[in-house]
């Protein structure tokens, strides 16, 4: 069965490979014992997935960091750019991207799921906390000099 470091080695695959196909990005993943940044403003996207294995992604960016990703999802430029609401739709997908590329492999490893509809959280200093017990990782990428972290939960 798979477990939240099979889903962490996944994520390590499928960030990069979305951001080199979606938003012609390197997304390039740091050691995990380099410092984690904290954000002031921030996006975190998240998508959840059920099936076999129980759990759900976020993807932590700055706002700045965020607009940049629109803009490139978006073919837009900054100033093109309307609004929160379309910030957290483009976080939205890009997340429910990154997590629809790990249950393809997931499927394809006998751990078949579903996944929830994406849903975006903004604010400041803020992290994520569950209510009941799970296993979690969280992995460091830089892009463009940007930090992106990527964190999933899983329940035992």
């Amino acid at each position: 069965m798979m477990a939240v470091n099979d889903l962490a080695e996944l994520l390590k695959c499928a960030v990069p490979e979305v951001f080199s196909t979606m938003l012609s990005m390197e997304a390039s993943p740091q050691p995990a014992d380099a410092p984690k940044p904290v954000f002031d403003a921030q996006v975190a996207g998240a998508v959840g997935f059920t099936g076999k294995l129980d759990g759900v992604v976020y993807l932590f960016t700055p706002v700045s960091f965020a607009r940049l990703i629109t803009g490139r999802l978006l073919g837009l430029s900054d100033n093109e750019i309307d609004g929160d609401d379309m910030v957290n739709d483009a976080i939205g997908e890009l997340t429910n991207m990154v997590v629809g590329h790990v249950k393809s492999r997931m499927c394809d490893r006998g751990a078949a799921c579903v996944m929830t509809i994406p849903s975006v959280v903004r604010g400041s200093h803020f992290s994520i906390t569950p209510v009941s017990p799970t296993d979690s990782r969280t992995l460091h990428f830089v892009c463009q000099d940007q930090h992106l972290l990527v964190q999933v939960l899983v329940k035992p």
